[in-house]
């Protein structure tokens, strides 16, 4: 595979951290989405930075993957997204700001509309630019609610896809699913030329097959588990890795951290790296002598963290280690035993938002 360092991110020798960013796994997340739901397309969400792994390098991937249609939360990524895709299809799914909608002609990025509001400013807009439209089926979030769907249609506005959003189809026995779904194929047929979108990562898993015509995964391709009860069939996209800075030995009953939350149980060794919540790791990540928090891989032992994460720095309880393994060891926050999800659940939050904040301190290295 070839290395490509990340222009934007601080030479290795400055860093205190390396997150590799495995593009061929990526590439891999999507060609398996889209061969599952296949004859329905398969797009892709690059929103948050492509999930914190950044646009400018997810996007080109999907794109010789052979993905040709992508979602953004907000115009200024479908700027970027189009920089490097020219031909591709951009949706914009925050809605329609008025003070957008030059950025979105200018760029062919194609808004989708959640309210009247929206539709009444597009209507505006000089000839009949496509757009999609949002139909708020019970997340009571974003979109139209289903009675205002065929007064929407009736406006001289070209809906070319007509979409929804999943409550909980992390969770295949969920009524929810069901219920959804079916309010979409009431309203279905008050937009016969539009295509259908309502599937995300973990709908492409639910028994019903919700596909549509377009399939819009997004954690799923960056290596979350869009099936929480089940083995994770997506390969593993992020690892992050942070050289060890110190190592001491306390005896049992020392303090170790802010405010003194954890205590040693026993003569411990720790060591000491250079990230912390600054970089992205979650404060909650914390250990502390009520609850466990997170945990690294050092020389192939799994390690917990000790005390609290700092802004910078971050302890971990390496005494089983063998001493010999830690000289010139790292610490792996995030690898094939510890993934963004298992981070997420000893940090009190998702994997989500593990991956949308990972640190613009790291050095960036893509390989794949």
């Amino acid at each position: 595979m070839n290395d490509v360092t990340s222009l934007s991110s601080p030479p290795s020798e400055w860093a205190q951290a390396t997150l590799t960013i495995d593009l061929g796994a990526l590439a891999a997340n999507w060609q398996l989405l889209a061969a599952r739901v296949a004859p329905a397309e398969c797009g892709a969400v690059v929103k948050a930075d492509a999930y914190g792994i950044g646009i400018e390098a997810a996007v080109p991937t999907l794109l010789k993957a052979g993905c040709k249609t992508f979602f953004v939360a907000h115009a200024s990524e479908g700027v970027r997204v189009r920089a490097c895709a020219p031909q591709a299809t951009i949706y914009v799914l925050n809605g329609l700001r008025e003070e957008a909608i030059t950025t979105l002609i200018d760029n062919n990025l194609r808004p989708v509309l959640g309210s009247m509001e929206n539709l009444a400013a597009w209507q505006n807009v000089p000839g009949m630019r496509a757009c999609a439209l949002h139909v708020d089926t019970g997340m009571n979030r974003l979109g139209l609610v289903p009675q205002d769907v065929a007064t929407a249609m009736s406006k001289d506005i070209a809906v070319d896809l007509l979409m929804t959003h999943f409550v909980s189809s992390e969770d295949g026995g969920d009524s929810t699913n069901d219920i959804q779904i079916a309010r979409f194929g009431a309203i279905r047929h008050l937009a016969p030329h539009a295509r259908t979108s309502l599937a995300n990562s973990s709908a492409l898993f639910l028994p019903q097959k919700p596909y549509g015509d377009l399939v819009r995964p997004g954690y799923a391709l960056y290596g979350g588990n869009p099936t929480p009860d089940a083995a994770n069939p997506m390969r593993a996209v992020v690892h992050l890795d942070a050289p060890i800075l110190q190592v001491r030995t306390i005896e049992g009953g020392d303090k170790v951290g802010y405010n003194a939350q954890w205590t040693a149980k026993r003569r411990t060794r720790l060591a000491t790296i250079g990230i912390g919540y600054a970089d992205g790791l979650p404060r909650a990540a914390m250990s502390t002598d009520i609850r466990p928090g997170g945990e690294a891989m050092v020389a192939g032992v799994r390690c917990p963290f000790a005390g609290r994460v700092s802004m910078d720095l971050t302890v971990i309880d390496v005494t089983d280690v063998p001493e010999a393994a830690l000289k010139g060891a790292s610490a792996q926050l995030l690898c094939a035993e510890i993934t963004v999800d298992d981070l997420g659940l000893r940090s009190a939050t998702i994997g989500y938002e593990i991956l949308t904040r990972l640190g613009a301190r790291y050095h960036r290295r893509y390989v794949g």
